[in-house]
């Protein structure tokens, strides 16, 4: 029921978002976010490289 947003709960969102910061502002909003999650992904991923690497080098000891 909370795991995803179905297409009402995203279009709530963009009215409020384009009532509360109008249409110049909106886009910068939405590509600031965009890039927040592609480094938040990319964080996750070098963390579990290091967590996998640090795993290898335990079980060669």
């Amino acid at each position: 029921m909370f795991g995803r947003l179905g297409g009402t709960e995203i279009l709530v969102i963009l009215v409020v978002g384009f009532l509360i910061f109008g249409p110049k502002k909106l886009p910068e909003i939405g590509k600031a976010f965009g890039d927040t999650i592609r480094e938040f992904k990319k964080s996750a991923k070098d963390s579990k490289e290091d967590v996998k690497e640090a795993e290898g080098i335990e079980e060669s000891k």
